[in-house]
């Protein structure tokens, strides 16, 4: 072998070793940090979306019609909105520690609370206060990401961590089954005020751990080694110089972008097909005729289960070419096409179940591509407030949509109405990503 073949063989040898401790780095970075996000997120939609399980029985108790109901689940996004901006600003002045403590435990203060609801005007009251109180948790994990992994990593571990909402729903049907079955007057108390207080009670806890446990940057990081900080530090700084010279890095100027208006009207398909999977699942399945609440929990679960496989085969194929908008457009007309199809197949569960499985590929692959587009060309106090305002402004549709399904179910009996109009907006939405961001802003 000759000198110069030996001599490339080392390079080479030297080139792999790296990129082996750059992919090592990473690794022990998304343990330590993005597992425990984890679970706070799987937490987060439990207590989120256990209403939809609780009000089998809860609007009897409380006398909620479904209007009512869809009022009380819609009051959560008010404050949801109003406060998106603000809380992920202050998560760039204070850092994801004390932001990620304060959400936790003041979301799980709340979800436990609601145990001892006994009147509808307290139902309403905790639905505002617990989004009040949510604000600014995904909007703020989203730019905390961008302190850790530069852009070609973010869309993978987005889609991972969106499978925290799929474990939930998977974990979450049944758990709410189950104690909806086994806690029915245990200690004198209903099986929903049981649901409500086990399932909020470990924010409270995770809350705690959050204060003790996060690190806000790299820098700051006591269990990585200072090449490991380095490594990173220079990934996101190759990051920054490879946006454009023009790149918003000022709120005023995010807020004048007409992107991030058309990035809002895309994601608000993903919570208007949330309203439909989230919070009214369980009354789908049971109006399709299974009368048991832990078999519906348990079918509940399908359709997370086929939403989360389909995010990670659509976010893979997204990140292999490159390409944004067209595999979000994708996804949304699946949404649609779902929401539309079970209008004529409500009353068949193996059918609804497939058409809540359509719905949950748009839910989850469409939010895990939507959040790569707006790091790619925003920088400083525009990627803080311009996540915010996107993310604020799509939860609009998550306000109206329960109130009108609701409504619609209560004025007609069905849900086809309603369900025809979120099919409409979800495709819409996907429409508008397609032709309103430029080929090249959708690629990291």
């Amino acid at each position: 072998m000759t000198d110069s073949a030996l001599g490339y063989g080392q390079q080479s040898e030297r080139v792999m070793a790296d990129a082996a401790e750059v992919e090592m780095t990473y690794r022990k970075v998304t343990f330590r940090l993005m597992t425990f996000l984890f679970v706070c997120w799987v937490l987060n939609y439990l207590d989120r979306v256990n209403v939809s399980f609780a009000q089998l029985q809860l609007k009897q108790d409380l006398g909620l019609s479904d209007t009512a109901y869809g009022l009380g689940v819609s009051l959560f996004f008010i404050g949801y909105i109003l406060l998106e901006v603000p809380s992920t600003l202050l998560l760039k002045r204070i850092g994801a520690r004390k932001t990620v403590t304060r959400i936790m435990l003041l979301w799980g203060g709340i979800s436990t609370a609601m145990a001892f609801m006994t009147a509808p005007w307290q139902f309403y009251l905790a639905r505002t206060l617990l989004g009040a109180a949510e604000a600014g948790f995904w909007p703020g994990i989203i730019l905390y990401l961008t302190y850790w992994y530069p852009a070609e990593r973010r869309p993978r571990i987005t889609s991972r961590f969106l499978l925290a909402i799929a474990a939930a729903g998977i974990i979450g049907g049944p758990l709410s089954g189950f104690i909806l079955q086994n806690f029915a007057n245990v200690w004198g108390y209903r099986n929903w005020q049981w649901l409500f207080f086990l399932e909020g009670l470990p924010a409270i806890i995770a809350g705690v751990v959050a204060y003790f446990y996060l690190t806000d940057r790299p820098e700051d990081a006591k269990w990585l080694t200072d090449r490991e900080k380095r490594i990173i530090v220079e990934g996101l700084e190759a990051d920054r110089r490879a946006k454009p010279a023009d790149a918003p890095s000022r709120l005023l100027a995010a807020l004048c972008d007409p992107r991030v208006y058309v990035l809002a009207a895309g994601w608000a398909t993903v919570p208007l097909c949330g309203t439909i999977l989230n919070y009214w699942t369980a009354t789908i399945i049971k109006q399709a005729g299974i009368g048991n609440v832990l078999h519906i929990g348990l079918l509940s679960a399908l359709p997370y289960m086929v939403g989360a496989v389909a995010m990670l085969v659509i976010a893979r194929s997204s990140d292999l070419r490159l390409e944004r908008r067209w595999h979000f457009v994708a996804s949304t007309t699946a949404g649609a096409v779902g929401a539309a199809t079970l209008t004529l197949l409500t009353h068949n569960w193996p059918a609804a179940i497939v058409c809540l499985s359509l719905v949950s590929i748009s839910y989850f692959a469409a939010a895990a591509i939507i959040w790569s587009i707006p790091p790619t060309y925003l920088t400083g106090d525009a990627a803080a407030g311009g996540i915010g305002v996107i993310s604020s402004l799509g939860q609009v549709g998550a306000f109206f949509g329960p109130i009108v399904l609701g409504w619609v179910k209560t004025m007609t009996g069905s849900f086809a109405a309603g369900l025809l109009l979120v099919a409409a907006l979800v495709f819409a939405g996907g429409v508008a990503v397609l032709m309103g961001v430029p080929k090249p802003d959708s690629r990291p």
